[in-house]
Parts: structure tokens; C-alpha cells; sequence
């Protein structure tokens, strides 16, 4: 069958427009054109789906200016990639014939959703995503792939993210992508047998993308709501697959849909944070509230409880208090309690002591904090900004101080340190 090619609209749009329609399908479509193009070349052929895709990109900025914008721009970017891929396949000996083979698919152009579904779209990304997070690869690597594979993120903005330079991200790239052509890396549902192990990996690698997201570890502002966006939308993707339809897939994407309704209520007009009890609670997300506890429920489900459903229904309890003062901190105490025996790291006993002060006092929450081990959390700059906020709870302005401003010298975001100066301005003359 023969598909007609994408009309035009009769008016070529401004230039500034163009570049923002472009802007917005790399971020949504590229990820999606790869892995489409990957499953048709091999994994191996990686490198030519992304170029092939770029190729497109650029002639949509060349080319829609003056002739228009298509009325399907993604078929369109898909055509022009699919050509790309061809034509430099063609170039090659003839060992590659059965690329060319199955690029020549029927009908010029192709019709990016006539010829291929929704559902088949989404397999191949659900299979870029196994791959990305192959057990031979580090955390790391599971995070960059993902992010320049099937976010369509650059090499600058990824390097952005981690507090990294591109040099080493490229360097990480590459070392993952040829890592993956060793062992002939396959672009498939894992099997039964490893399926559990590969679904863990990937867990991490998207809990550490929105968490990053959500909480930036460098950079001028707090949140980059793009990382939880993309997080969010793989995990959907996932969680919806039948090879991804388990608790805990429903779990994480229960708890990124709590945490997301909340991220542009954690920041004032002027990007300073605000704490839990300082946000706008009308203005939270209801839609993905509601999306929250749908999965949540999902997430319970059979007989499996992990560290997503518990940090789920952490984030859960926030959501159903009308007013901070209404939170259950029992509750939230309780799933702590849980929490620290599939994840005993510091990070959690500190968030535990959080919940311990509002439940039983300020100075059980400095006893909980002086029981926690852990070197790297004494650099932690939320560690001694939690220590402050016990001990003017407790009276102890001094001691508040000289935690705030510890606190102070071991953050760089400009949000934390207006918030850490706030502090000690109301703490003048008390250390």
C-alpha cells in the first residue's frame, strides 16, 4: 500500500517558530524515531539511527521555513531519516545487503503512524530501554543511554544533569555503546529468567533520572522538569507493557506522579524553595494525584512490596492532607520503619528522623540524626540544614546557627542558599 506524502500548510511558518516545533519533536519524537530505526538497522547500527534522525532535524530547519510545516512533521522527520540511513547502507559492501533489504519498506513515503502503531512504537522503546540498562553496563551508563537514546538529550545537557563536563559524558557513551556491540547486545523482552533482574536495573535508572529531576544536584535552578517528564513517560511506557506490569513498576510510577504533582508548587516566583509546609497545596497536580493512587492500588496487587510502593505511599500520605498539619507522620513513621529494610541507606534515616521529630519531638529527631553512620552524609548539606531546623525547634538557636551555616558552605544551588540565609537571618544574634 502506497501512502500519500504529508501535505503542507500554505503558509510557511516564522523562523522562531520553526526552530520551537523542531526543539519540541527532538525532545519527544527523536527517542522514539531511533528506536523504530534501531530495531530495522540492529543494535549494532545505533550510531547511524541517531545521525539519521539529527539528518532529519536539520532539514526540517532548513526546509519548513519556506516550504511549510508537513501535516505529520514526525512521518515527515521520519522519511527523511529513513532515506538517510539507506542511502549510507548502500554505500557499504554488500555484507550489509540485509540492512538495505529491510530499510526498503513499502511506500514512498512512509506514513509514521499508518505504518507503524502506537503499540509496535512503544515495544521498540520498551526494547531500547532493556538494552540501555544491560547488566554489563554501569548506573551511569544505564542513565546517559536512556537520556541521548530515548529522551533525544545532547551530550552538553546530559552533562548538565549529572554535574559532569561532555567530554566524560561522551567518553561514557561511547564506552557503553561499544561495551553493548561486544556482546552483540540484542534488542528484545528480556526472558523470563532475567526478566526480574534487567526490570531492577531499569527501576534504578529511571528512579535516578526523576530524582534528579526533582531535587538538581547542580545547575542554577532546584528542578529540571523535563528529567521527571521524561522519567515519568518511560515509566508509563513501561508499566503499561505487559513484560513491565508488575508491582513495582506501578509502584515507581505511582510515587513520580505524587512527587510531580507538587514540583511547581516547591519554588516561589523567583525559583527559592519552599518547604512542604509553604507550598500552595491547591495549586498540586489533582489530575496526577488522582493518576497516583490509581497505580498505587495497582501496585498492591499480588504478594510483591518493594522500596517504590513504600516510597509511594510516603508520598501518598503528603497528598492526602488537606493542610500540613493534617499529615498522618504515624503513618509516614510506620513505612519508614518498613523502608529501612529494603534500602538502609542514610538518606533514609534521615528522612525517618524527619518523620520521628513530628511524631514523638525535635530532640528525638537529633537523637535519630546522631545514630545515623555514614561519611558522605556529613557532607550532605540537607543533613546539618535538618539539624538546624531541630534545634530551634528545641530552643537551641546557637547550635541552629552554626548548623545552617555548615549547611551554607556545602550547597551551591542558589534556591538552598537563599533558603539557608533566610535561616540564619532569623537566628541574628544567636550564635
Amino acid at each position: 500500500m502506497r501512502h500519500a506524502h504529508p501535505g503542507l500548510i500554505t503558509m510557511p511558518p516564522p523562523p522562531t517558530q520553526t526552530q520551537q516545533i523542531v526543539d519540541n519533536l527532538f525532545r519527544h519524537e527523536s527517542g522514539r524515531i531511533v528506536a523504530v530505526l534501531t530495531k530495522i538497522l540492529g543494535f549494532e547500527r545505533l550510531e547511524l539511527a541517531e545521525d539519521a534522525v539529527q539528518e532529519g532535524l536539520l532539514k526540517a530547519l532548513q526546509v519548513w521555513p519556506y516550504k511549510g510545516i508537513p501535516e505529520n512533521p514526525a512521518a515527515w522527520i521520519m522519511q527523511i531519516a529513513k532515506n538517510k540511513a539507506l542511502d549510507v547502507v548502500r554505500r557499504e559492501n554488500g555484507r550489509d545487503s540485509r540492512y538495505q533489504k529491510s530499510l526498503e519498506l513499502s511506500g514512498p513515503p512512509l506514513g509514521f503512524p499508518e505504518f507503524f502503531s502506537e503499540r509496535e512504537i512503544q515495544d521498540d522503546q520498551l526494547r531500547m530501554m532493556f538494552a540501555c540498562c544491560h547488566p554489563s553496563l554501569s548506573l551511569e551508563a544505564h542513565v546517559a543511554l536512556i537520556l541521548r537514546t530515548l529522551c533525544g538529550f545532547s551530550e552538553d545537557e546530559i552533562a548538565r544533569a549529572f554535574l559532569s563536563n561532555k567530554e566524560t559524558v561522551h567518553k561514557r557513551l561511547v564506552r557503553a555503546k561499544q561495551k553493548l556491540r561486544e556482546i552483540k547486545a540484542a534488542l528484545e523482552i528480556p526472558d523470563p529468567v532475567s526478566k526480574p533482574g534487567r526490570l531492577a536495573s531499569v527501576f534504578q535508572a529511571l528512579y535516578l533520572l526523576f530524582n534528579e529531576g526533582y531535587k538538581a544536584s547542580s545547575g542554577a535552578t532546584l528542578t529540571r522538569k523535563e528529567l521527571c517528564d521524561e522519567a515519568t513517560r518511560l515509566t508509563r511506557i513501561l508499566s503499561q507493557h505487559f513484560s513491565g506490569d508488575t508491582p513495582e513498576a506501578h509502584g515507581l510510577l505511582a510515587l513520580m506522579l505524587f512527587h510531580g504533582s507538587r514540583l511547581g508548587a516547591r519554588t516561589d516566583d523567583l525559583g527559592n524553595l519552599l518547604l512542604l509546609q509553604e507550598q500552595d497545596r491547591n495549586s498540586w497536580d489533582g489530575k496526577m494525584i488522582r493518576e497516583g493512587f490509581s497505580e498505587l492500588e495497582k501496585s498492591a496487587e499480588g504478594n510483591v512490596l518493594s522500596r517504590y510502593q513504600l516510597e509511594a505511599g510516603i508520598a501518598a500520605c503528603h497528598c492526602l492532607a488537606p493542610k500540613y498539619e493534617d499529615t498522618d507522620w504515624a503513618r509516614i513513621l510506620d513505612l519508614y520503619d518498613l523502608l529501612v529494610g529494603f534500602n538502609d541507606s542514610p538518606i533514609v534515616y534521615l528522612n525517618r528522623a524527619v518523620a520521628l521529630a513530628r511524631v514523638e519531638g525535635p530532640e528525638a529527631g537529633i537523637r535519630a540524626i546522631g545514630q545515623i553512620r555514614g561519611e558522605r552524609l556529613e557532607q550532605y548539606y540537607l543533613l546539618h540544614a535538618v539539624l538546624g531546623e531541630f534545634h530551634a525547634e528545641s530552643g537551641n538557636p546557637g547550635a541552629a546557627a552554626r548548623c545552617f551555616r555548615k549547611a551554607l558552605e556545602l550547597t551551591q544551588l542558589p534556591s538552598e542558599r537563599v533558603f539557608l540565609t533566610r535561616k540564619l537571618e532569623g537566628l541574628v544574634g544567636h550564635d
